[in-house]
């Protein structure tokens, strides 16, 4: 399972990346793995309003259809228009596939979010 340092990681296996006040959003390598080839990714409209640990993502694979969960608070602002043509990016590097960006809405909350070394505990 690999993992990044930099990032921050949920519980559910989303990964964030912060900069500056926007947080990029993906799911885990692990994540990744348990769902198989994933082949549809279903994104919120850019605008719309989400608190952490709501649904707004799913993704579906050969295996099953999964929710992604918002792990910060704020409004969206990108999407990977790549994921469009191309879902399969997530699964050959799920790190540099993100999903979505949000601008955050209460920067504090990625205090509380998971660093690498607690989200593979986790995983283990």
């Amino acid at each position: 399972m690999k993992l990044l340092e930099e990032l921050k990681y949920v519980e559910t296996h989303e990964w964030v990346r912060v900069e500056g006040n926007k947080a990029y959003i993906g799911i885990t390598d692990y994540a990744q793995d348990k769902l198989g080839d994933v082949v549809y990714v279903e994104v919120p409209e850019i605008g719309t309003v989400v608190e952490a640990g709501d649904q707004f993502v799913v993704l579906e694979s050969v295996k099953a259809a999964s929710d992604v969960y918002a792990p910060i608070s704020g409004t969206v602002v990108e999407v990977n228009e790549e994921l469009e043509d191309n879902p399969a990016l997530i699964n050959e590097s799920p790190y540099d596939a993100w999903i979505v960006a949000i601008d955050m809405s209460m920067p504090t909350e990625v205090d509380d979010l998971l660093s690498a070394e607690e989200y593979k505990e986790l995983c283990e």
